[in-house]
């Protein structure tokens, strides 16, 4: 049957037009030297506080730098900024996610010489976020304790692209009745690669774990690019 109308995929032009801007970051990052992580979770699973602990244990030995991206409010940014890390708000308006253009713009408005790292702490959802390489390092992605254990099978894209993912608030996990292990199957299940870290951001619990393993790749990165010697 012959159909009369045409049917164009407005997508692929999308992410093609995405893809290019991701390279576009990844080129920047590469010349200015700085090692760029996309943190990504659902609203209140801990973004901020995470970024509190990761600044007070690194500002010592790295400048930091945040873009905060919300649809409207400015409220993490003042937090981050209190505490010493450079930041800039990132208004997104309608839009429930960050993309590469945007992220590109974010990386233009911090003041030179650019923070040695950048945390993008992304529009607070587990869907959107995930579909959009914005040319970032590392994608790191937060799922709480109260979020539930079968958050993997709901939302797999999410944990399939990751790299990092810390499981917050596990001092709470005895009355969620979160299981752990059956996590961990399930994400091993979508993304075999995944360095998973239980954390309470709250308690400090695991943290330094973490910590440990982002100075370290973040300094090897710097190098790379030749920010440190």
């Amino acid at each position: 049957m012959n159909k009369a109308f045409d049917v164009i995929d407005v997508r692929a032009g999308i992410e093609a037009e995405n893809d290019r801007y991701a390279a576009l970051v990844r080129e920047f990052t590469r010349k200015e030297g700085v090692f760029l992580i996309n943190l990504m979770a659902s609203p209140g699973a801990g973004k901020t506080s995470v970024l509190l602990r990761i600044i007070d244990a690194l500002s010592g030995e790295f400048r930091i730098g945040v873009m905060e991206a919300d649809m409207d409010a400015d409220v993490d940014a003042r937090r981050v900024s209190e505490r010493g890390a450079e930041a800039v708000q990132l208004h997104t308006g309608s839009s429930c996610h960050m993309d590469a253009k945007m992220t590109l713009r974010g990386l233009e408005a911090l003041k030179k010489p650019l923070p040695e790292i950048i945390i993008l702490e992304n529009v607070g959802n587990l869907v959107c976020p995930a579909e959009f390489d914005v040319g970032a390092d590392k994608r790191l992605m937060i799922l709480s304790v109260p979020e539930g254990d079968d958050k993997p099978l709901k939302y797999p894209l999410m944990f399939t692209v990751s790299d990092w993912m810390l499981v917050n608030k596990i001092d709470t996990a005895p009355i969620f009745d979160f299981d752990l292990v059956r996590c961990e199957k399930n994400v091993r299940a979508l993304n075999p690669g995944m360095e998973i870290f239980p954390v309470s951001a709250k308690t400090g619990e695991g943290m330094d774990a973490f910590i440990k393993r982002l100075r370290d790749t973040a300094a090897a990165a710097l190098t790379d690019k030749g920010r440190r010697p």
